[in-house]
């Protein structure tokens, strides 16, 4: 017990792990605790899909704002775009009075780029980590995969600036010597990020297959870079006591023999935290969770068999077919969602089902944490690999696409530009944004192939999905910034039209199908109206919801989880009403999905 006081000792901690293991929850618990110990605490997330505010049940937003019945603790979520007009306000505004209006023109559209809004996140980021007003700060970071890229930023923009600054003085965030104290900011960040003496990482998994590798493979990738992971949470662990029929002993034996694994390689010590019969929602229940974080104390369980009667909504089961079956010319099905909501398991059952009706597949993974392999139970890389009959898949390696985009666009450029101008171009090609537009760009080509009549997109948890999603609006932008030249004008024609047609390919809904995946809690849900909205804003109709892990009634047996039950079917008619779209609902399936045996029993219940 006594490794979490040893953690409090660090002014910094983060929370990291896989989208949907709890990490807000873990966070926030942990900073109560601190805020309570006398200790001024401030929670702040950096995730785009951030849910703090769910978790609190306040707002919150794009400022410090003090929790309510807490004293000493104070909470903020990052908001991408906010922070992005106060970074280029910062960076502009000091020019606005003394350089001519087209300098600042310039000025302007070289921070237009996608990288700006990522950079300007973590430019706040680290203003919080170089203060002195708080004893204690907590980090709710983004799921693993996309935290290791914020984690690596801070290495990749000083090389990124230090080499621009031997070039021609301009970098994708604006001219080097606007910015060329920032240099000087971010090997601070890195160096506080390695130090163990004021910094410490917490991962939270599950105890489940997938999440141990996640934990693994974060953990290595942060060592890569010189930090150190510290202490892990195993969350969601199911009691012995409630699982009293075959259904849950054979996930609570999977489940046991996940722990075992993790305790034989993952040396950091670890914290046991069970699953609760409700979800976890206001300050009451996040005193609750410190309690048993911080002093091991296991919440009491009713094992009591009890049989009542339920509410459960009616839903009209969907025509999937018509949605998911291509009609004449090739389709693309975006599965997007919550990290941790069973998105990954639910575009292999998906893509494996069109599959089955004898209609060529291909399984695309945009995320960085790349579950696709380890659902399928085959190594998946660069180039689409069959894996049965009409079945094929591929992941979006970004280094991989990023070597393949940048020899493309410097080859194209070569013999019609000056040596100038393609100097320029390397220059801004070798940015790190350049590698997620990089991936974009692959993205595009399957949509754009003709060799598969279903293109089924894993994409990255709902959050990132849009910043993707954004690039083509942004991307024409980056493009005429790159090659700003009259000279360029031909690039600039040929990108903007490509990507008009594939921003139209997106908004037709005969073409393309976007698919929200939660599960019946109020935080997925909330995440995924607003992806919807968000969705729509940019012209985008969401045509199907998949409820997953829906716990059938036969099942539950005992007060545990009839009551959790009980919990999803009120989030379930909240769905309904809500979204007023058609909802799958999926149930929860006894054993790990993982290989095509699983998965075709998976199929096999819509």
């Amino acid at each position: 017990m006594l490794w979490m006081k040893e953690v409090i000792m660090t002014k910094y901690l983060f929370f990291s792990g896989k989208g949907g293991v709890g990490k807000t929850t873990m966070a926030s618990a942990t900073a109560i605790h601190c805020a309570t110990d006398g200790k001024k605490t401030l929670i702040v997330t950096t995730d785009p899909a951030s849910n703090l505010a769910d978790v609190f049940e306040q707002e919150i937003g794009h400022k410090i704002t003090p929790i309510k019945g807490i004293d000493n603790l104070h909470a903020m979520e990052i908001d991408p775009d906010e922070a992005t007009r106060e970074y280029k306000e910062r960076i502009i505004g000091p020019f606005r009075e003394v350089m001519p209006e087209d300098v600042i023109a310039s000025l302007e559209e070289n921070l237009s780029g996608p990288c700006t809004t990522e950079m300007a996140s973590f430019d706040r980021f680290i203003d919080f980590m170089e203060g002195d007003e708080y004893d204690i700060i907590v980090f709710d970071t983004a799921p693993t995969g996309h935290t290791i890229r914020l984690l690596e930023l801070p290495v990749d923009w000083s090389k990124h600036i230090e080499e621009s600054a031997k070039g021609s003085g301009q970098t994708c965030l604006g001219p080097v010597q606007s910015i060329q104290d920032s240099k000087e900011k971010y090997d601070r960040a890195t160096a506080l990020l390695k130090d163990p003496v004021r910094t410490t990482f917490i991962f939270v998994m599950r105890p489940e297959a997938l999440s141990l590798y996640e934990t693994l493979r974060a953990s290595k990738e942060l060592e890569t870079i010189g930090v150190k992971s510290g202490e892990v949470i195993l969350n969601g662990i199911l009691p012995e006591e409630v699982c009293d029929i075959s259904f849950f002993k054979k996930k609570y034996y999977a489940q046991q023999n996940i722990i075992r694994q993790t305790e034989k390689t993952i040396a950091q010590p670890k914290r046991h935290m069970f699953l609760r019969d409700n979800e976890v929602k206001g300050v009451s229940a996040l005193k609750d969770i410190g309690r048993e974080l911080f002093t091991g104390k296991k919440p009491h369980y009713e094992t009591e068999r009890i049989s009542t009667a339920q509410f459960v909504p009616t839903f009209e089961r969907p025509d999937i077919d018509s949605l998911f079956l291509p009609d004449g010319q090739t389709k693309a099905i975006f599965l997007t969602g919550k990290g941790g909501v069973g998105k990954t398991s639910i575009s292999c059952i998906a893509a494996l089902h069109i599959a089955q009706k004898g209609v060529k597949t291909l399984l695309v993974t945009t995320d960085p944490a790349a579950h696709i392999g380890e659902v399928l139970d085959v190594k998946i890389g660069s180039r689409p690999e069959k894996i049965t009959e009409n079945l094929f898949a591929v992941m979006v390696n970004q280094q991989e696409a990023f070597q393949e985009y940048k020899e493309r666009v410097l080859n194209d450029a070569r013999g019609k530009y000056s040596e100038e101008m393609l100097a320029t171009m390397e220059e801004e090609l070798n940015s790190p944004c350049t590698e997620e537009m990089a991936a974009f760009d692959k993205f595009i080509q399957f949509i754009e192939g003709k060799d598969y009549e279903v293109v089924v997109f894993d994409t990255a948890p709902t959050g990132h999905t849009l910043r993707l999603l954004d690039l083509p609006f942004d991307y024409a932008k980056q493009v005429e910034m790159m090659a700003g030249a009259a000279e360029s004008a031909e690039v600039k024609k040929t990108a903007q039209n490509r990507f008009r047609d594939i921003i139209n390919t997106l908004r037709d809904k005969k073409r393309t199908v976007f698919t929200l995946v939660l599960y019946p809690e109020s935080t997925p849900i909330m995440e995924s109206y607003r992806a919807m909205l968000d969705l729509k804003e940019a012209g985008i109709e969401t045509q199907l919801v998949i409820a997953n892990m829906v716990l059938q009634e036969e099942v539950c047996s005992n007060y545990f989880f009839q009551n959790r039950r009980r919990m999803q079917m009120k989030y379930l008619e909240e769905i309904k009403e809500k979204f007023n779209l058609p909802v799958l609902q999926f149930p929860l399936m006894q054993e790990e999905i993982k290989g095509l045996f699983h998965l075709r029993v998976a199929v096999a219940t819509l």
